[in-house]
């Protein structure tokens, strides 16, 4: 064995051994402290990395979630000042009701419905104008698309959060047919005779009928009046259509014709006479009137779908998927300078029975429309959004396109001063009633399917990303109290032996004496 005293190696082995567990016990150390394993790049690059990126996600999934939460707070604003104004409209519909009871009403209840009535439009335009998250207004249109049509049987009624702007130019709204209404006319005048006899008419739409005995010994005419009221007390969606003729003998025989008041494929009703002709084809059999035809027709050259007098852009329209748009003319003709505005493919030497047989249509005018929507993004990435638009709820803006006598073209026209007009206000009411439930309804679908779920869905995400960025970076505490303890043993150890190693050059004394 060789024995040196300049250099003493045992003492250099036991230093270095000390100062590697002192690295160790260190790290050990910052370990516990920080409870991560990962505290430096050196620790492990490629984990730090990839910690990072999922630290990056939890981030911004923690922010996700608190935007859906926010998102459904706004949308349960809205939707709670919708159930305000539906509740308006049902006490609205009261009124009405209680002012076409014109057997019992006097000037007096009339005025004072009036007035009642005209509070309600201004609390309905009142939550309109200041229902709001934070400073945005939710229910004054604002928040939706807004369109404007030209032609005089054109009426924009709504869009979606799928409809794109048209700009300046606006979409050209061809109509290949026209909306039609269920309609029936008697081949057999009623008479005297007929009356004398006892007819019995039953009309019947929906869950009500009616069924009228002809008076003995009364006018064509007063028959007739009766009959047309007793549809109008009942409640029929039925309208009589009378010749107007002045100066007319009221015992004047007349072919009954009835008509429903509703368009489109949706709407029917059937009718029985005692007398086959009468309205009947035999006598004492019910006829179902064949249904009305619903509109027909494209925007922007892209094909829409009719419901009604209601085009509506169809599904998977590259710009116009969801506009509706109501045509309320009565026909369309074709003549041979309309073939300019024909779509692409007709010639102006397509002649008119070509033209229809294609079902070209006509251009009957055309929509510009703007778009702006409420953008929620509900994701952690680029591009994770969803967004919504919420119609007008103005009085104005509600309950259009009700075919009435009255001519209220919207809620905010109507008047219960009448009995007449009370029976049409009604039927405005209806429409805005299911203009509400319809937005509250879309609202409500929009929180649970796009809002809830997703928020849903960002809660699992966030437990499932936080556990793995926790395997790769947060330290095992019991694991590095363990590994803590042996180093210190280690070191004291290693401390004891150095202090032996720099006893044995002291052996070289023993050699000296």
């Amino acid at each position: 064995m060789s024995i040196r005293i300049n250099t003493n190696i045992s003492a250099i082995n036991a230093h270095r051994m000390l100062a590697r567990n002192n690295e160790i016990s260190s790290r050990n150390l910052e370990r516990l402290s920080s409870g991560q394993k990962i505290n430096r790049g050196a620790d492990g690059p490629a984990a730090l990395v990839i910690s990072e990126r999922l630290r990056a996600q939890i981030g911004g999934i923690k922010q996700a979630i608190d935007n859906s939460e926010a998102g459904i707070s706004l949308v349960q604003t809205a939707e709670g000042a919708l159930d305000e104004v539906s509740a308006a409209l049902v006490n609205a519909r009261q009124l009405a009701v209680h002012a076409a009871n014109e057997a019992v009403n006097d000037e007096v209840m009339l005025k004072a419905d009036q007035q009642e009535l005209e509070n309600i439009l201004g609390t309905i335009n009142r939550i309109a104008k200041n229902t709001q998250y934070g400073t945005k207004t939710l229910l004054d249109g604002s928040k939706g698309g807004n369109g404007v049509t030209t032609g005089k049987n054109l009426e924009y009624v709504g869009a979606d959060e799928k409809t794109k702007g048209s700009g300046r130019r606006g979409y050209d709204v061809v109509i290949r047919q026209a909306a039609t209404q269920a309609i029936v006319r008697g081949s057999l005048a009623l008479d005297n005779t007929i009356i004398d006899r006892g007819e019995q008419i039953t009309l019947s739409e929906g869950n009500k009928t009616v069924t009228f005995q002809t008076i003995k010994g009364e006018t064509v005419e007063t028959n007739l009046n009766t009959l047309e009221k007793a549809i109008k007390d009942a409640g029929l969606r039925i309208k009589m259509n009378r010749s107007l003729q002045i100066d007319t003998d009221a015992n004047a025989p007349q072919v009954l014709e009835l008509q429903h008041l509703d368009y489109g494929s949706e709407h029917s009703f059937s009718v029985s006479s005692t007398t086959a002709g009468i309205l009947s084809s035999e006598g004492n059999v019910y006829d179902t009137v064949k249904n009305g035809l619903d509109v027909q027709g494209e925007i922007n050259g892209e094909e829409a779908e009719g419901r009604g007098q209601i085009l509506t852009g169809g599904p998977g329209a590259a710009k116009v998927e969801g506009l509706q748009i109501r045509y309320t003319g009565e026909d369309v003709g074709f003549s041979k300078d309309d073939l300019k505005f024909m779509p692409l493919g007709t010639t102006r030497e397509m002649n008119f029975q070509q033209n229809l047989q294609n079902q070209a249509g006509k251009r009957v005018g055309g929509v510009t429309f703007s778009q702006t929507v409420l953008n929620f993004q509900v994701g952690a990435n680029c591009g994770q959004t969803t967004i919504l638009a919420i119609q007008s709820m103005w009085a104005k803006a509600l309950g259009r396109g009700v075919r009435n006598e009255s001519e209220f073209d919207s809620l905010q026209d109507i008047d219960v001063t009448s009995a007449d007009r009370a029976q049409d206000t009604i039927c405005v009411i209806d429409r805005a009633l299911e203009e509400v439930n319809a937005t509250r309804a879309r609202l409500g679908a929009f929180q649970k399917n796009n809002l809830e779920s997703n928020l849903s869905y960002l809660r699992y995400a966030h437990e499932n990303l936080s556990k793995s960025e926790s395997v790769i970076r947060d330290a095992d505490i019991a694991d590095e109290m363990t590994q803590f303890t042996r180093n210190q043993i280690m070191m004291d150890t290693t401390m004891a032996m150095l202090a032996q190693a720099n006893q044995r050059p002291q052996s070289v004394l023993q050699l000296l004496q």
